[in-house]
């Protein structure tokens, strides 16, 4: 769903630029106040795992295109939406300035998009409410698969609405629109059952892992800040474990065909390039066109992410 900068005019994006750099600094000064002693390595470690997940691109079934997870539910469950998206936020600004995803430009609008539609909306208003504290499996798969389809079909009408507004392609809004739901539905459950084993993985290992329990035991009465035990260690280097193998084996196993986006471009035009050159020259590892671009990048986002945390933790304690 990483938008081109040729889909969207500077107005649109400028407006979407303020909206989510508005986004970013409300989200710093939230995450201050999470008393988790895990907070710092679960953004670096989900971070470098998101980034890497995103990479295997999977094929949808008769129709020729391709999709990959956007993961921000899965991240909302474990720390909650503003670390959340301060953590897929970081993921989608690497992923455009080194490996040339989604436009410049149109960075605002994918983190708008991306970011902010499944942390900020599908999470809080429908997984939350569907999941509740609950580590009942069932629930927690209705809410996950429910908030990423949502999430997924928030992201498309962004989109649709993005490039309308901008008014700079010749696409048709009415087939825009039905391509890119009805693509991103798909492609959604796809993400929501994939969510789903995540979360159920975690909530039959470390249940205390999850934000609404770790919010449960702070309101009993626990401790100021929930430490971190020996098992969250084990489930934070399980994910750094996948990560490093979707990283390694992106190339192998990821799907050649369009993705959501393009795919609905391809449909209307019967190209997805629009007639603009598909990588900046700028970027330093375009198309990801390195074996390592999946180690590099996980590397890249972790010390992104612990350089962030360690900018908003220690101005927190500079201000106590």
């Amino acid at each position: 769903m990483h938008m081109a900068d040729a889909l969207v005019s500077p107005a649109v994006a400028g407006v979407a630029g303020i909206a989510a750099v508005t986004l970013i600094g409300v989200a710093s000064k939230k995450v201050k106040t999470i008393k988790r002693e895990d907070i710092v390595p679960l953004m670096g470690v989900m971070g470098a795992f998101i980034f890497a997940a995103q990479m295997i691109n999977f094929s949808i079934p008769g129709t020729g295109s391709s999709g990959h997870i956007i993961g921000g539910v899965l991240l909302a469950a474990l720390m909650g939406p503003w670390a959340a998206f301060i953590t897929l936020t970081s993921v989608l600004i690497i992923q455009c300035l080194i490996f040339a995803d989604g436009g410049l430009m149109a960075l605002g609008c994918n983190i708008i998009n991306m970011a902010a539609m499944s942390c900020l909306v599908a999470y809080p208003l429908i997984y939350r409410p569907i999941a509740n504290s609950s580590i009942s499996k069932w629930r927690l798969s209705a809410a996950a698969i429910t908030a990423c389809v949502c999430g997924l079909e928030f992201g498309a009408l962004a989109v649709t609405a993005e490039t309308e507004l901008s008014g700079v392609t010749a696409l048709s809004v009415s087939n825009f629109l039905i391509l890119m739901t009805s693509i991103h539905l798909a492609i959604g459950i796809c993400e929501g059952i994939a969510t789903a084993l995540v979360i159920s993985f975690v909530a039959s290992y470390k249940p205390d892992m999850l934000y609404s329990r770790q919010n449960q035991m702070i309101s009993d009465g626990s401790p100021d800040r929930v430490r971190m035990s020996r098992k969250t260690k084990i489930v934070l280097w399980s994910f750094a474990a996948v990560a490093a193998i979707f990283a390694i084996s992106f190339t192998w196993i990821a799907s050649g065909n369009p993705d959501g986006l393009e795919w609905s471009i391809a449909k209307i035009t019967g190209s997805t390039e629009l007639g603009i050159a598909k990588i900046p020259s700028s970027a330093f590892m375009p198309d990801y066109n390195s074996t390592f671009a999946g180690i590099i990048g996980g590397l890249i986002v972790m010390v992104m992410l612990w350089c962030v945390c360690a900018l908003i933790f220690r101005k927190k304690k500079h201000l106590a």
